[in-house]
């Protein structure tokens, strides 16, 4: 076993720890809707997956956000990222404002 199996893996979007215990999914890059079934995916903290849902349409991600980079430039992103990159690796909360239309 190699001694980087026992480090937790990093959220792209937040830059915290993503605990074995913590709720996390797979973001696909490009969304599965626009093409991007069997793309490029990312490992990210649920909330912050939700989030990026909550912010942007899958036309949006195709289109303009379709990397960890331009999703850490989004203003709501950007906020959200500031605000919880105070909590603790292992905080959950419910993503105000809902999912946006597809």
């Amino acid at each position: 076993m190699s001694p980087s199996a026992d480090v937790d893996p990093t959220c792209p979007l937040c830059q915290r720890p993503i605990p074995a215990e913590v709720p996390q999914s797979l973001h696909h890059l490009i969304p599965k809707l626009k093409g991007g079934k069997g793309g490029p995916t990312v490992l990210l903290h649920n909330i912050c997956h939700k989030e990026i849902h909550a912010a942007l349409s899958e036309a949006e991600l195709a289109r303009s956000f379709n990397t960890m980079e331009a999703l850490r430039q989004h203003p709501r992103l950007a906020k959200f990222i500031a605000w919880v990159q105070k909590r603790p690796p292992s905080f959950q909360s419910r993503v105000p404002g809902g999912r946006r239309k597809r």
